[in-house]
C-alpha cells in the first residue's frame, strides 16, 4: 500500500482511459501524457495500461508502506526518497516506510508515479482512470487528498532491480529524431486536416501559418488557443457530432480548442484539424501560456511516428526484462 501525505487539487489515478463508451456520453479520460505512463509501466514489468498517479499540482508526498519498486516519469520535478535525489525515468527499489517527495517541475507540467503492480482501484467500464467530470473511477471519482490509502496490485515475479535502478533516456531526447524541434520557441504540433477544413477558406491556411498561445482557459478537457481568430467563409450551423482527443474545433469566437484527455463526447463546432495521437503527450506536458504551431502531415506520416514510438516502448520493456533476468541468473 501507499499513503498520500501531501497533495494538491487535480492529482488523480489514471491509466490509458476507457474507450468505447462515448456513444453514451462517457469521456475516455486517461493520462494526459500516455507515453510517460507506458514507459514507466514497461520499466517495471507492469501491463502497459496499469494505473498510476498523475501529478499536476505540487508539492506531492507519499509514503510506501511495503517494499516495492517505482519510477517517476513525465515532468522533471526534483523527486527524492527520504531527502535523497531520485533520477527521473529510473525504476528503483524502495523499502517500507520510505517517503517520496516531488517538487515544482523543472521541465514539463505533469509527473507520473508508476509502482510495481499498478494502483489497485476498482475498474469502472474497464478502466481505473478517474473521471472528475463524472465523479467515478480512480479513487472514489475524485482527486487525491492527504490521508488516502491506495492498494497496489500483485506482481507475477520479483523484479530483481539493481540498487542503482534501471533508467532510460527521457523520450524527449531519445525520440529527438522523431519529434520536430521548437520553431522560435514554439512547440511544433503535427495535425491532419479535418472534416470542415475547407469551410475556412483562406483562414484555413492562417491556422497553419500563425503561432498560437495556450490560454488560461485550458484544462484536461481542452486547450483553448489565443491568436488571430479564424472563421468559416460563411456562417455554418452543424448538428452535434462525435469528437475525440486531438480534434481541433473552432467555436464562434474563432479561437481553436484542442480536445484533450477529458474531451467532450460530442459537439457542434466545425473541426479544422486533428492532432496526431503520437503528439498528444507533448501537449499534455506543455504549460499554460506556451506557444505552439501546427504542421500539416498525412495519415501515412502519422503512422510512421506511431511506429517509431511503439518501437521505443518495446525497447524499454526488453531492456528491463534483460537486466532483471541477468540479475536473477546471478543469484
Amino acid at each position: 500500500m501507499i499513503e498520500i501525505i501531501q497533495t494538491g487539487p487535480f492529482n488523480t489515478v489514471q491509466d490509458l482511459g476507457r474507450p468505447g463508451f462515448r456513444n453514451i456520453g462517457v469521456t475516455t479520460s486517461g493520462a494526459m501524457d500516455p507515453l510517460a505512463l507506458k514507459v514507466g509501466n514497461s520499466l517495471l514489468g507492469n501491463e502497459t495500461d496499469a494505473a498510476v498517479i498523475e501529478i499536476q499540482t505540487y508539492p506531492f508526498k507519499l509514503r510506501f508502506t511495503k517494499a516495492t519498486a517505482f519510477v517517476v516519469t513525465g515532468a522533471d520535478c526534483g523527486a527524492s526518497i527520504d531527502g535523497r535525489p531520485v533520477q527521473p525515468w529510473c525504476a528503483l527499489p524502495v523499502e517500507a516506510g520510505q517517503l517520496l517527495e516531488l517538487g515544482q517541475p523543472r521541465v514539463g507540467t505533469r509527473a507520473y508515479i508508476c509502482i510495481a503492480g499498478g494502483i489497485d482501484v476498482a475498474a469502472v467500464m474497464g478502466s481505473r482512470s478517474t473521471s472528475l467530470r463524472g465523479a467515478f473511477g480512480g479513487n472514489e471519482g475524485r482527486f487525491l487528498v492527504a490521508g488516502d490509502i491506495l492498494q497496489l496490485g500483485d506482481i507475477s515475479a520479483s523484479l530483481n532491480l539493481p540498487a542503482t535502478g534501471i533508467a532510460v533516456v527521457d523520450p524527449a531526447y531519445a525520440l529527438a529524431d522523431v519529434y520536430p524541434a521548437p520553431e522560435d520557441g514554439a512547440l511544433v504540433v503535427r495535425a491532419i486536416p479535418a472534416g470542415e477544413h475547407s469551410l475556412f477558406g483562406e483562414d484555413a491556411e492562417r491556422f497553419w501559418s500563425q503561432t498560437w498561445k495556450i490560454s488560461t482557459q485550458s484544462d484536461r478537457t481542452g486547450y483553448r488557443l489565443m491568436g488571430e481568430p479564424i472563421k468559416p467563409t460563411t456562417p455554418v450551423e452543424m448538428r452535434s457530432h462525435g469528437v475525440v482527443s486531438g480534434v481541433v474545433q473552432v467555436p464562434p469566437s474563432g479561437e481553436p480548442i484542442i480536445q484533450m484527455s477529458d474531451a467532450n463526447t460530442a459537439g457542434g463546432y466545425p473541426k479544422i484539424a486533428g492532432v496526431i495521437e503520437a503528439d498528444l503527450w507533448r501537449l499534455g506536458q506543455t504549460r499554460i501560456g506556451s506557444r505552439l504551431r501546427f504542421v500539416r502531415v498525412t495519415h501515412a506520416q502519422a503512422a510512421e511516428v506511431e511506429k517509431a514510438v511503439a518501437g521505443f516502448i518495446d525497447d524499454v520493456r526488453r531492456t528491463s526484462r534483460m537486466v532483471c533476468g541477468a540479475l536473477q541468473a546471478m543469484k
